[in-house]
């Protein structure tokens, strides 16, 4: 048996007793879904416990959380959604990619869901109005994907010149038709070429990034998808192998030694995420809570990978850097 199935076995047989002495005791139950990996989800954890703090919950005290994480396997996410439903979870918070989200609402119409996603919510179907969501779900809307060509006029004056800019697609995420529509309307305007390549599993980035590089890219867009997120380690190994100067959508690849990222301040929508959660166990109806909108955006340089692959960043992007990795 592989490590990942026992402990998701063992969580299957230690969870229902937990959460019932929780409900026993008069303690709220949340369930906490996401698609990424649990390493990652424990990354994003004290944001969202700050969120629920601001409410008056805190985990242990007045509130528990179960936690369920797809590890970047997708088909997972309707099973552990409906393990969720059958512990009688007060409210379902699925981070992670509309996906969450979506199965989180395929198992419940009366649990209230709070979701966080950077895919717009109404494309993928998650919702039908930002203003009144309506139903049992509201959440956060991170943007993500529409920020694909300020990532590339970055990319584009960081590395300069005509080589073509490799872009990662991953056509299994809701906005990737978006995000290429986007980033070629983008790339005419800056008179430059764009490799295109598309990965959804772990081997098939090896493929594309490789392929990137020997096509001769000058540079590496890694657009805005949770199972990027997933891999990170992955995604920023493979452009240090291959040189390429690359931009990634949040702050976590540029921490872990990424070239430079620009996005949704990550951290923060997770506090709203917890503040939303929060105001639904206090007696809030999702469907009268709007969707927020993210108003913090980060840009990070990491001046350490910059040296290692040689390449100077002009005095002017220094200098709109919200940080400098150095």
């Amino acid at each position: 048996m592989r490590r990942r199935e026992f402990i998701a076995l063992i969580g299957g047989i230690v969870g229902w007793p937990l959460t019932t002495q929780a409900q026993q005791a008069g303690m709220q139950v949340v369930g906490f879904l996401s698609s990424l990996t649990a390493d990652y989800t424990t990354y994003r954890m004290p944001a969202f416990r700050q969120g629920l703090n601001e409410t008056g919950y805190i985990e242990g005290q007045n509130v528990v959380i179960e936690y369920r994480s797809a590890e970047g396997q997708y088909d997972r996410l309707p099973s552990l959604a409906a393990d969720l439903v059958e512990h009688k979870v007060a409210v379902i918070f699925a981070a992670g990619g509309s996906d969450p989200a979506k199965a989180a609402e395929a198992a419940t119409s009366t649990i209230p869901i709070v979701f966080l996603s950077a895919a717009d919510p109404v494309r993928a179907g998650i919702i039908t109005s930002f203003s009144r969501p309506g139903g049992n779900i509201t959440g956060v809307s991170l943007l993500g994907s529409a920020l694909e060509a300020k990532r590339l006029g970055l990319l584009n004056e960081i590395v300069s010149g005509t080589a073509p800019i490799g872009v990662l697609l991953d056509p299994a995420y809701p906005d990737a038709n978006l995000q290429l529509r986007e980033l070629q309307e983008a790339a005419s305007a800056l008179k430059r070429q764009l490799n295109v390549v598309r990965a959804s599993t772990e081997p098939e980035i090896n493929t594309a990034i490789t392929t990137v590089a020997q096509q001769g890219a000058g540079a590496l867009l890694i657009t805005q998808d949770p199972f990027f997120g997933s891999r990170r380690d992955q995604v920023v190994a493979l452009a240090a192998r291959y040189k390429l100067p690359t931009i990634y959508n949040n702050r976590d690849y540029a921490e872990n030694g990424g070239l430079v990222s620009y996005g949704t301040d990550f951290a923060d929508q997770y506090r709203q995420g917890g503040i939303y959660v929060g105001k639904i166990l206090k007696g809030a109806k999702p469907a009268d809570l709007p969707i927020l909108q993210p108003i913090k955006f980060e840009f990070v340089i990491n001046l350490k990978t910059a040296k290692t692959l040689g390449l100077t960043i002009p005095p002017d992007i220094l200098s709109i850097a919200d940080e400098v990795i150095e």
